[in-house]
């Protein structure tokens, strides 16, 4: 990604291919706010953008972590660095919780390099396109390990606003869980902990704004 056209494109792009904005905003790793206002300009939602003509852009930061992804080398050395500052809670642990969609891969090898079974959890942005989202749930695939009176690890690629690692931790203590920790690659808020959970990153951004002054 070059600007903020080269985003608006592919914010339409996924759009007509049928995705909601909350799976756009995963795409991008942008706010959801931030994804209705690239769909809203690449005409992805004409009556939204009418409704809201005078809509100024959002305050957020897009980052492209693509030439990690799109190589499993660089995403294993990442993961790796991601595994070494979870590994300070000791071997016990024996589960990983990955966030779809872009958290499951590096949690498949953050596992790897820890030893643990592996769960996957979808959040409930995946099903949001308009209204509150509260009303929407996540679910865990049945496909992967259960987390039933298990410790684990949770991990992501990025956190925005940190809805999504909340609702996850959440979504673990409803399932009979306990989350010890949490990882992701980029942190755009310099969030601490979650529900009384550990965040670790490896990159933090901070925004230095003129609304600072």
């Amino acid at each position: 990604m070059k600007n903020v056209d080269d985003l608006i494109e592919s914010a339409a792009d996924l759009a007509a291919r049928g995705l909601s904005k909350g799976e756009i905003a995963d795409e991008l790793n942008v706010s959801r706010e931030t994804a209705s206002w690239l769909v809203e300009r690449g005409g992805g939602d004409s009556e939204a953008a009418a409704d809201r003509p005078d809509r100024g852009s959002p305050a957020d930061i897009h980052v492209d972590w693509s030439a990690i992804g799109r190589d499993s080398a660089r995403l294993r050395h990442v993961s790796r660095a991601l595994a070494d500052l979870l590994s300070k809670h000791g071997d016990e642990i024996d589960l990983t919780v990955g966030i779809e969609k872009a958290g499951a891969p590096i949690a498949t090898m953050v596992g790897t390099e820890l030893e643990t079974d592996l769960c996957s959890y979808a959040p409930r942005k995946h099903r949001w396109e308009d209204g509150d989202i509260e009303d929407l749930g996540g679910s865990f695939s049945r496909n992967f390990a259960d987390i039933r009176n298990r410790e684990c690890y949770v991990v992501d690629d990025t956190i925005t606003s940190g809805t999504t690692m909340r609702e996850t931790v959440e979504a673990i203590r409803e399932r009979g869980g306990e989350p010890v920790a949490c990882a992701v690659m980029v942190d755009k808020q310099g969030v601490e902990d979650v529900a009384g959970v550990p965040v670790y990153s490896l990159v933090q951004v901070i925004s230095v704004g003129s609304d600072r002054e």
